[in-house]
Parts: C-alpha cells; sequence; structure tokens
C-alpha cells in the first residue's frame, strides 16, 4: 500500500518502501530459478568507524540501475553486499582503548549497513558476508592450505618495517616521511620469517588472461606493467680477486654489455658484505644504514636523487674482460630481480645521472641509424635500437641482431643464457598482527614432520607439499604441518594485549595456551599444552603459527561465497557455481586496479585447476567509476572539511535524489566535484514529477486520461525516451537518460492531457534511478505488484518516424526563425508557409527576391536585392 502523502515527502515515502522490499524479500536471489542470471558485484567496503562517505553510493547506485533493469527484463538478479572487516585502523583502535577489534568492526559494520539500506538497494541481505566471521574466514584458511599443497606457500625471509622506540613492526601506511606515523620515531628494515605465496607461477596466465577480458585499457595497462614481462639475457660476472663469488644480472639489452662502466648492487645484497674492501667498509656500512630507513618507493622515484658508495671490489665483464667497478646504491632493489644490475650511462636515462654525479664512464656503443633523423647525432642517453658500435666484431651490426649474436655467445661460454624476466614479485602473505585469519598451520620438529610423511593413515599428510616448508631459527629446524579441514576454522584467541611482543611477534605470540599445543599426528586433533598430555599414542609437542594474514586474503574470493553463504560443507556448491558463474558486472574504485585484482585471479586460477571453479577468470566486466570531488573541486578529506556526509544529504533531499544528482554529475568513469546547486536541481526534477502525476488533493492529476491512442507528438517523444534510456542503460550513460527523462517531464508540462499508459511506462523508465519514488507513483496509478518485475518498456520503431520536419528559414544566410511543416514540403508551399509568419516575412515582404536555395526537409534560404 501507498503512502498517504500529498505533497512528495521524501522521509515518508523512502522508509515505506525499503521497508516493504525487505519485508517481502523483494530481492532474494533464488539460484535455483530457470532464468537467465544476472550477477553484479560491487568492491565490498572496509567498515571504517567514518562510515559511508559520498564517493561510496557513486558505484552502488551504477550497479543498482543495471539490477533493476535487468530484473525488468527478466533476469534473476544477484546483487550481493558484505564487509572487506579485517584491518589495522581497528586494531590500532584497540591498542589506543583496549576495545576488541571484533566489537569495533561489528559496530562499523551496523552503521555501514544503516546507511546503505537507506539508498534502497537491491541488495540481497541475506547472502551478506564478513571476512572476519569464522564461518567465512574457514574456507580463506582452507584455500590457504590448497595453496600449501600446491607448494605455493613457503616461509622465507623478508624486509619490514621496524620501530626500535615502539618495539614494533609497522605497515607502509603508519611510516611518514621515513617515521612512525604514531610518535615520529624513526624506522629501519630488518629480516623477518614472512609466509610467502608464489604468485610468480602464474605470472605467464595472469598476464594472457588480461587478453579476452572485458576492462578498461588502462587496468589492463597497470597489470602488464606489474607483472612486467622482459625478455632478454641472464649473464654472469666474475668477481675480481674472488673466484667463488660472482654477480648474476638479468639485461633486457645484452647488445650494451660493451657499454658497462660499472655494476650496482642493492645495499642489502649478500655479497656485498662479502667483497667490499676494507678502505671501504665503514662508507658502505653508514651507507647501508641509510637506505634501511627509506622505502622501496622511495628509493626508486625516479625524480630523486640517486646516490651510492664504491665498494672497492671490481667484476670482470664477460664480453670484454675489462675491470668494471662495484657499486651499491638503493635504487637497486634486492626484491626485484636478483638485486644487482650492470649499469651502462650511455644507453639509461638513470645510469646516466649516476655516472655523471660520480664521474664514472660513460662509453656510446649504440648509435643511430643513418636513415633515423636525418643523420644527426646520437644524443646521450640514448635507449632506443641502432647500429652497434665500440663493440668488437660486433660493431656495425644492427643492435637487434648483436642481441641475439651476444646471447648465443654468452650461451657458448656458459657466461649466460636467454632467459624471460618478470618484474613481479611472490606475494608476502603475513602479518605480525593480531586481528586477522591465522593461519591453520603448526610448527614440529623433523623428526615429528617425517612420522607425519610417512604415515599411511594420518589425516594431516594429504595436505603436504611435495617439498617440506620448513626454517631455521638458533640452529634448529622446523617444520610445517596443516590442520585438516574439519579442525577448521581455527579462531582467534582472546588476547590481554593488542601490542606487538617487542620483538616483532605478532600479539598472538604472547598467548601461551593457544600456542603451544599437543598435536595429534594422525587425526590432527589438537590441546593446549597448559593442560596434560594425552595418554594415547600419536600426541606431540607443537607450537601454532603466530602470524597472521593480510587483509588481502577474504577479498579474494569474496564474490564466490556470495553465490553460496550458508553453504557448511563446501566453498561452493558446483552446480550453484555452474548456475552463477562469475559476476557479469564488477565495478570500484580505479586505486584497486592491480593488488586486488591481481590476487584475486591468482586465487581464481588456483581454484580453477583445482576444479573448484569452472571458468579461469573471475572478473569479465570490470568499471571504475571516477572520484567524486569536494565543493572546491579538491580530494574529499576531513583536514579539508570538505567531506560531505550521505546522511545529512538523504535527510534534506531523500536518497532518490542523491541517487539522481550522482548519475547526472556526468559521465560515470569522470572525476567531478560536488555542488550544492545541482542536487537542489534533481530535487526539484522529482517533485515536478509528482506534481505532474499527483494533484493537490492527493489524488491522480485531472489531465491523466484512461484511453488507449496518445497524442501524435508525446507518443513520438514517449517511443524516443524508451529508445534513449535503454541504450543509455545498457552503456551506463546514467547521465544522459536523466537528461531525456527531464525533457519527457518538461513536455509534461506543458501538454493538457496524457494517457495513463503513458504516464506508467515514464515512471518505469525513472525507477532502475529513483526506485522510492517510482514504486509509489506506481501503485498509485493502479498497480498492484512491484514495479520491480515490470515488464521493461520497448520502442516502436514506426511511432520514431514523423510526418512532419523542422524548416530552418533564413534571409541572406542568417537565420530568422523556423516552423514545423509536412514532411518533403515543396519550395512553394515553404515559400508560402514563410510569409505567413510575421517574424520571418517581414525581413523580405517589401524586397525583391532574386534567388533562392532550398533543401528539402531542412532549410529556405531567401537571397534579397
Amino acid at each position: 500500500m501507498a503512502t498517504n502523502c500529498i505533497e512528495y515527502e521524501h522521509s515518508k515515502v523512502e522508509p515505506h518502501w525499503q521497508a516493504f522490499w525487505e519485508k517481502e524479500k523483494t530481492f532474494h536471489a533464488d539460484s535455483s530459478l530457470d532464468k537467465p542470471k544476472f550477477y553484479a558485484l560491487d568492491m565490498f567496503p572496509y567498515p571504517s568507524g567514518a562510515g559511508l562517505h559520498i564517493g561510496h553510493p557513486e558505484g552502488y547506485t551504477a550497479s543498482d540501475i543495471i539490477c533493476r533493469y535487468k530484473l525488468a527484463n527478466g533476469f534473476n538478479v544477484l546483487h550481493p553486499m558484505g564487509w572487506d572487516a579485517f584491518g589495522l585502523p581497528a586494531e590500532q583502535y584497540a591498542i589506543k582503548t583496549g576495545t576488541h577489534p571484533k566489537e569495533t568492526t561489528y559496530e562499523n559494520i551496523d552503521n555501514f549497513r544503516r546507511q546503505i539500506k537507506a539508498f534502497g538497494f537491491t541488495i540481497d541481505w541475506d547472502r551478506e558476508i564478513n571476512t572476519t566471521d569464522p564461518n567465512y574466514y574457514r574456507w580463506t584458511q582452507w584455500i590457504f592450505l590448497q595453496l600449501f599443497k600446491k607448494g605455493l606457500a613457503y616461509v622465507d625471509e623478508r624486509p619490514v618495517w621496524w620501530c626500535p622506540e615502539l618495539k614494533t613492526i609497522l605497515a607502509n601506511e603508519e611510516i611518514v616521511d621515513g617515521k612512525s606515523e604514531r610518535g615520529e620515531h624513526p624506522v629501519e628494515r630488518r629480516n623477518l620469517r614472512q609466509w610467502v605465496l608464489k604468485i610468480t607461477a602464474y605470472a605467464d596466465r595472469l598476464l594472457d588472461g588480461l587478453d579476452d577480458l572485458d576492462w578498461p585499457n588502462s587496468t589492463k595497462t597497470q597489470q602488464k606493467n606489474w607483472i612486467g614481462k622482459s625478455e632478454g639475457a641472464e649473464v654472469t660476472f666474475d668477481i675480481d680477486g674472488f673466484p667463488n663469488e660472482k654477480m648474476e644480472i638479468f639485461t633486457t639489452r645484452p647488445d650494451t654489455l660493451f657499454g658497462v662502466t660499472y655494476m650496482v648492487l642493492a645495499p642489502e645484497h649478500p655479497l656485498v658484505k662479502k667483497i667490499t674492501k676494507y678502505a671501504n667498509q665503514k662508507l658502505v656500512a653508514a651507507y647501508i644504514k641509510q637506505a634501511a630507513g627509506k622505502s622501496d618507493m622511495d628509493r626508486t622515484e625516479l625524480a630523486k636523487d640517486k646516490t651510492g658508495v664504491f665498494t672497492g671490489a671490481y667484476a670482470i665483464n664477460p664480453v670484454n674482460n675489462k675491470k668494471i667497478p662495484i657499486w651499491i646504491a638503493d635504487y637497486v632493489l634486492i626484491s626485484y630481480g636478483t638485486g644487482a644490475i650492470m649499469a651502462v650511462p650511455a644507453h639509461d636515462e638513470r645510469d646516466f645521472e649516476f655516472a655523471q654525479k660520480y664521474n664514472l664512464q660513460i662509453q656510446p656503443v649504440i648509435e643511430k641509424k643513418q636513415s633515423d633523423e636525418n643523420g644527426s647525432a646520437t644524443k646521450l642517453p640514448f635507449s632506443g635500437v641502432g647500429v652497434m658500435i665500440h663493440s668488437n666484431e660486433y660493431t656495425g651490426l644492427d643492435s637487434d641482431v648483436g642481441r641475439k649474436k651476444i646471447t648465443e655467445e654468452l650461451e657458448k661460454t656458459g657466461r649466460g643464457k636467454s632467459a624471460v624476466n618478470f618484474k613481479l614479485r611472490d606475494w608476502l602473505f603475513s602479518r605480525q598482527r593480531y586481528w586477522g585469519e591465522p593461519f591453520p598451520i603448526v610448527w614440529v620438529n623433523k623428526e615429528d614432520y617425517l612420522k607425519v610423511n610417512d604415515s599411511k593413515t594420518s589425516k594431516l599428510k594429504n595436505l603436504l607439499p611435495e617439498s617440506p616448508v620448513c626454517y631455521r631459527n638458533d640452529g634448529n629446524e622446523f617444520y610445517a604441518l596443516p590442520l585438516p579441514e574439519e579442525h577448521l576454522p581455527l579462531v582467534l584467541p582472546e588476547v590481554e594485549s593488542y601490542l606487538p611482543t617487542g620483538f616483532g611477534e605478532s600479539p598472538l605470540a604472547t598467548e601461551k595456551n593457544w600456542v603451544e599445543i599437543y598435536l595429534n599426528l594422525e587425526t590432527g586433533e589438537t590441546v593446549s599444552a597448559s593442560t596434560e598430555k594425552p595418554v594415547k599414542e600419536n600426541w606431540i609437542r607443537a607450537n601454532r603459527e603466530t602470524n597472521t594474514m593480510p587483509q588481502w586474503a577474504g577479498s579474494c574470493w569474496y564474490y564466490l561465497r556470495y553465490c553460496d553463504p550458508g553453504n557448511s560443507e563446501k566453498l561452493i556448491d558446483p552446480e550453484v557455481e555452474k548456475y552463477w558463474g562469475m559476476p557479469d558486472f564488477y565495478i570500484g574504485g580505479a586505486e584497486h586496479a592491480v593488488l586486488h585484482l591481481l590476487y584475486a585471479r591468482f586465487w581464481h586460477q588456483v581454484l580453477f585447476d583445482l576444479k573448484i571453479v569452472s571458468h579461469p577468470e573471475p572478473f569479465k566486466k570490470l568499471f571504475h567509476q571516477g572520484i567524486i570531488l569536494g565543493e572546491d573541486g579538491v580530494k574529499m578529506s576531513k583536514s579539508r572539511g570538505n567531506v560531505i556526509n550521505p546522511d545529512d544529504v538523504i535527510a534534506e533531499y531523500g536518497a532518490d535524489s542523491l541517487r539522481l544528482y550522482e548519475m547526472f554529475m556526468g559521465p560515470l568513469e569522470d572525476m567531478k566535484p560536488w555542488t550544492t546547486t545541482g542536487i537542489e536541481g534533481v530535487y526539484r526534477f522529482l517533485k515536478k514529477v509528482w506534481r505532474e502525476i499527483i494533484d493537490s488533493e492527493g489524488k491522480i492529476n485531472e489531465k491523466i486520461i484512461c484511453v488507449e491512442n496518445e497524442k501524435p507528438d508525446t507518443e513520438k517523444l514517449l517511443h524516443e525516451s524508451i529508445k534513449k534510456v535503454t541504450e543509455d542503460f545498457e552503456n551506463l550513460r546514467f547521465n544522459t537518460s536523466i537528461s531525456q527523462l527531464m525533457i519527457f517531464a518538461n513536455h509534461l508540462q506543458k501538454v493538457d492531457t496524457v494517457t495513463i499508459g503513458t504516464i506508467k511506462i515514464f515512471v518505469q523508465l525513472l525507477n532502475p534511478l529513483a526506485p522510492h519514488i517510482s514504486e509509489e507513483l506506481w501503485e498509485r496509478l493502479g498497480e498492484k505488484s512491484s514495479i520491480s518485475f515490470a515488464e521493461w518498456p520497448t520502442f516502436d520503431p514506426k511511432k520514431l518516424v514523423s510526418d512532419e520536419v523542422k524548416i530552418i528559414f533564413q534571409i541572406n544566410g542568417k537565420y530568422r526563425g523556423d516552423a514545423i511543416l509536412a514532411k518533403n514540403i515543396d519550395q512553394d508551399s515553404a515559400l508560402d508557409a514563410a510569409r505567413n509568419i510575421e517574424r520571418i516575412a517581414k525581413h523580405f515582404e517589401d524586397k525583391i527576391i532574386k534567388k533562392i536555395i532550398f533543401v528539402p526537409n531542412k532549410i529556405l534560404n531567401i537571397v534579397t536585392g
């Protein structure tokens, strides 16, 4: 039943219909229906304490419009929502206040849910998920075990940010200008045992899979650049005076080997301590310490001043046996490639700047071909291809040819080989924090590991990788054993303190009753070591893994859980996966263009190999909405005071107005500034629509009549509107669809009658954009079932053809007026029409007509004397 509003009151209309949709489960997605499906996915939000900001609903509204449009076209629509709820802010708040992160997180989720429901989206709330729910992260842990079993998870010493003053590890976002955000204390790099996922094993597939995806080209390019496939050669350089040591480098330009004038090692490279001359050790040690306080981004920033220190050692160039000085410089990263490079300053801008600063030799070995740029001299640094010079027997060859021949020679002499290199590094997958998914892993000694490995009945054995995962600490070796599926989820324990240990470990490390356990080697059952050891055989002492997974983990597969959220037996039922498949439309911010999408694609391809999913890629169509700026044209932030709270906007103008305005601001993908006058305009539009349909007594406007035949001009505009809005929805051009509806509303103001059928179609066209007012008007127009399922109108091409045309009248080439006349009118009749229109006739009636230029159905130009 509709409300009893006489005038348009969004504060009554919107809550009324939201309650109706929720009660009736209007947007429940049924996996058993024999209908075509449409699965729309929003990048789910992190529920921060600040609540929803004005940028969130832009993407959600766009997906909702498409969902409502698809519902009207007979699709079974899945439009879910959930929470990417593990994260650093909740843990930081816990450290400050002692409040459990779960309590903070669930309060924030309640607020986010309230705010999102106020928009009237087509969300099936029965499918809501939360990455911090043990019933959810049970399956995140299960996926990790599959990665572990396939040999795609291992442990390694990796650098992390350490703050000596705070005695804790910090995330990148907690560091500002080389200091801790909290207290502004100096930070440094330290190596720590970390879990790492072998994403590089899927590098080629991640690259090749992009070709068939309907994604923005810019996002594809960012993914390709991040993976960074390059073909070239691995080259081995001997080190003078160190017969047992060698430098391994990768280069895409072996044709420039004769131009190598120095080598560079990353400051962390293990060779540095071995080869640095005594006289250089103090400078090198000081430089290493300085580099430890810089982030990788700071170190590789192209615009930064290049710095380095000479080690005193020399490498031997394998192509000419020349000695080359070895430097260390922080622009070379140990995490990229081999942590060493050959420097060719004549043909690389970064090397050129470094060589100029430290007065190192610059030896050109490639010059432009004579046919290039009229034979002008080669300006250094020159990074292009050309003709080889100063390169012994290769001089005079095209550099492409020389590249191949030099690589072949290196292979013959055992000093190199052709190779493919990837910029992509394996994924550092652990955090030394409390608020994250626990790893379903325990650590045992070698003897106990071998007992499991040799067992014929242990449930743990089936989850072991071919090669054991182990690490060494204080001379002892520890081996990783997985927990069987029936013992998942491994739930986070309650802790007394959320502070890190002070030794670089997670707060979980202090929970001895949780960490120290007895493990049954046959069943995987565990009990706390604080209890008495079980009497039965096969029980051993073990320690749980105390690191937790990163926030990325839960967001790598959430789109699958939406399809089957209540399944306690499987990650997703095969029949459900077969029906819903992958999302048909994925929308979210471009800031997630690299890591989230790359990590999700990696996990999905692993699941595809395991036959858990039937599609090799998770997101076939991706769209990035643009950022909404503040009224000052700058990105919204609390410090600037330009943040817009959607709660305030809805209270004053209503959710329909906010939805309409965010879609009307401009193309969906564009960045655009918020303006209060803009939302006032769409609010007036909705009130106009209401007044054209509902009179001052709350009844249907008397000009709306129950007849079949519509006036020709109204009928033509209606079918133009159907065509325009339909095409715009299909192509996400929501701003222009709204413009068309405004044109039609203006037309309604001018006519004295309009059929009820026309009005119903107009309301249907409006519904995906402004569903609350549309549902209200739909019922008041006599319909009993929800407008959500009313069949989408189709246009009749014949109705778009008019028997009339607009003729432009010009006098001596100057516009003097126009008129609607019969189509295919002849010249004489058009001239007679001009004589009968006073504003046109007065410009030529007393003058001699010398010439008439007539373009049928378009222009009549009268030339006078």
